[in-house]
């Protein structure tokens, strides 16, 4: 899902959902004792997100990307252009200095010192590692998180891409998995809608009758529910919003999304969401 990612420098991984505005700062996808939410730059806003272990994060947009030091504050900004070998990728991370650009349709994955370089190697990518969900580095090792079977989300760790080994594997925090798309019906179940049964009334005469029923239609989400997905996050933002309304935006974003992320394809923009209302 563009302009969703996750990537990593040093001791610290970001978690940002571009659209919405935002990033969540946290050390270990395991533990919810370090998670800060942080403002997005307004011109960091791109479709991937790759941590270098010059301590930059290059913001892939398109066919060029737009290196900076602070996702907050755009600061250190450089733009280049992408070679083309490296354009239209699915996923992109960094280890030890290299990058890698993984392309699922093709089975193949490559890596290259440097995006605007023609210069990569391409290798065929290994069955354990091709249904990611995300992929990102840390200097020397990377990670991928996907959807399992039995076990619900995990991330494995590992350091040789071509390999398919694991060094481990973990389930990741409940309070990270709610500001991921399609965590919230992993926490707190998927959205549903019910059908109510209409009256029905029967007609012997040749002459038409008409009759009026109001049908209630419950639209958006319980407030008291969704406030709760913020209350481990530690909040550093300088915009002017506030935490639960931020929280409305995360549930509104979900109930967006397509079944297959737990969502109910509902076009929600013009809805306030404040609370679980009723129509007629």
């Amino acid at each position: 899902m563009k302009g969703v990612d996750i990537c990593g420098i040093r001791y610290n991984c970001y978690i940002i959902r571009a659209y919405l505005g935002y990033y969540l700062r946290i050390t270990d996808l395991k533990d919810a004792s370090n998670l800060t939410l942080c403002d997005l730059h307004h011109s960091c806003v791109g479709e991937h997100y790759v941590g270098h272990i010059n301590d930059s994060i290059y913001i892939i947009k398109e066919n060029s990307y737009r290196r900076v030091t602070n996702l907050t504050t755009d600061t250190g900004r450089d733009c280049k252009p992408i070679h083309s070998n490296y354009h239209n990728g699915d996923y992109y991370f960094s280890v030890k200095g290299k990058f890698y650009i993984v392309f699922k349709d093709q089975k193949i994955y490559k890596t290259t010192s440097k995006l605007t370089s023609p210069d990569c190697q391409e290798y065929p990518l290994n069955d354990d590692y091709s249904d990611g969900l995300y992929y990102w580095g840390r200097s020397f090792h990377f990670y991928i998180m996907s959807m399992t079977d039995n076990w619900g989300v995990q991330f494995i760790k590992a350091s040789d891409f071509s390999s398919g080994n694991k060094e481990w594997f973990n389930s990741v925090h409940k309070d990270i998995l709610d500001f991921l798309p399609g965590g919230l019906s992993l926490t707190t179940g998927p959205t549903v809608g019910t059908w109510e049964r209409v009256r029905a009334l029967k007609n012997d005469t040749n002459e038409p009758i008409s009759f009026k029923e109001s049908i209630k239609r419950k639209v958006g989400y319980n407030k008291e529910t969704v406030t709760k997905i913020t209350h481990n996050w530690n909040v550093k933002l300088s915009a002017k919003v506030k935490v639960n309304e931020l929280a409305m935006l995360i549930a509104n974003a979900q109930l967006s999304l397509d079944t297959e992320y737990g969502g109910s394809f509902l076009k929600v923009e013009k809805e306030n969401g404040m609370k679980r209302r009723k129509k007629k």
